[in-house]
């Protein structure tokens, strides 16, 4: 550190005239008064002239040219890029045409759940009343709106898989929960090509259509004319609602096709499949036409109701010698849960009931509140509590925790079979 000093008194008298001046006529400061970069304690070491040199080299590196100067001008006059992921959804009102949910609650906490297509002349029957669209459209979603009797709805938007559950049906549709595990059992990506046998009701070939995009091509094959009517129908209908509440429009990707599937063997000859799904009775009878046109790895995913169809389409598989092992064979269930504020019968909170057995009373009077303590139901939560029961709700009232009275059980077994190239002898 002396030396240090040393060498700052040294620099400083050397550059100095002795009169006490700086070269330029200011009065010499000292080390501690004034802050130098490392380019000025340089400059200051050299002879005039190149100090002089070095300070115009600065100045020329700190000084953009007029054409940067201009770029950075005209940058931060343009107006924000937009990334492509917020340009997709509409966030604008209901509009007429597309599709609104309109949620109702019930007593035991339930939900009632309606689906409408919004039109100007039509109206919305619920429960508690009327509710005309044209009060709906032009109304942005997540608000709640008053029906004729007085009852209050949530509208909003619905989702793929809630619009799966309500729109009309003929057989018994695949439920959300299981689709999603055949499509991460086939590993569908975006481009593949997928054959379905069993259009149903069109639930498993809406989800396969937005699974694999624009690029890629569903093939839906259907026996009964009823059901592939109404495959169709329910597939338009969520398309044009899609269009009219999103900027970019829902993928023309399906190829409804009424036919035996087992009469299909000319039209699989020039396919070439990623994965197959199968949702009819005897899908044993569509293996054979099918497999030459799934890929070597590829998945076949079998949708059956009883334990019985899957042991009748393994034996089939084991007899015939067909090129599939079975991987796995499983059957999706949801646990729902109920998680909301209790209350005590007689009215009182829990608090106040531990506060009153706190307190030194005989020991059959702490028995009695114990029992009723007890017996806890479940308090009623509808949209209009007000802050102060909010604010008492969560601060007094502990919450009970139990299983719904309604659970998502057994629906169907899932079978993955697997396509591989047997051993040549």
């Amino acid at each position: 550190m002396r030396a240090w000093r040393g060498l700052q008194r040294a620099v400083s008298s050397a550059l100095s005239s002795g009169d006490g001046a700086a070269p330029r006529g200011r009065p010499r400061r000292r080390a501690w008064e004034t802050s130098l970069s490392p380019l000025e304690r340089v400059r200051r070491l050299l002879p005039p002239e190149e100090a002089a040199a070095v300070g115009q080299c600065a100045a020329a590196a700190q000084s953009p040219p007029e054409e940067e100067k201009e770029a950075a001008e005209e940058a931060a006059a343009a107006p924000p890029q937009v990334p492509p992921e917020a340009a997709g959804a509409r966030p604008g009102p209901f509009r007429a045409g597309e599709l609104a949910l309109a949620e109702v609650r019930r007593k035991h906490n339930t939900t009632l759940k309606l689906l409408c297509r919004l039109a100007a002349d039509s109206a919305l029957a619920s429960p508690g009343g009327l509710l005309p669209h044209r009060d709906i459209i032009g109304r942005l979603p997540g608000q709640v709106l008053r029906t004729s009797a007085g009852a209050q709805l949530l509208l909003r938007r619905p989702s793929l898989e809630e619009y799966v559950l309500l729109m009309p049906r003929g057989p018994t549709i695949a439920y959300p929960k299981d689709i999603s595990a055949m499509l991460m059992m086939m590993d569908v990506h975006a481009g593949d090509t997928v054959l379905e046998t069993g259009s149903g009701s069109g639930a498993l070939s809406l989800f396969l259509s937005r699974a694999v995009g624009p690029k890629g091509h569903i093939i839906s094959y259907e026996i009964r004319d009823d059901h592939h009517n109404l495959a169709k129908k329910n597939y338009r209908h969520w398309r044009a609602a899609w269009e009219i509440g999103h900027k970019e429009e829902w993928p023309d990707n399906v190829d409804f096709i009424l036919k035996d599937i087992s009469t299909a063997a000319a039209d699989m000859k020039s396919v070439t499949l990623d994965a197959i799904v199968l949702d009819m009775l005897n899908p044993q009878s569509a293996l054979p036409i099918v497999h030459p046109s799934l890929k070597q790895g590829g998945v076949c995913a079998v949708y059956l109701a009883n334990i019985t169809q899957v042991i009748d389409l393994l034996d089939t598989i084991r007899t015939r010698k067909l090129p599939f092992l079975c991987e796995r064979i499983i059957e999706v269930t949801h646990r729902n849960w109920l998680v909301l504020p209790a209350k005590i019968k007689n009215g009182k909170s829990s608090q106040m009931m531990e506060t009153q057995e706190n307190s030194e009373e005989p020991p059959q009077k702490q028995y009695e509140e114990i029992h009723i303590q007890d017996q806890v139901v479940l308090k009623e939560s509808e949209y209009n509590e007000s802050l102060s029961d909010d604010a008492e709700t969560y601060c007094s009232v502990p919450y009970v925790a139990r299983p719904s009275y309604w659970q998502d059980a057994h629906s169907a077994f899932l079978t993955k079979l697997r396509k591989f190239r047997p051993l040549v002898s």
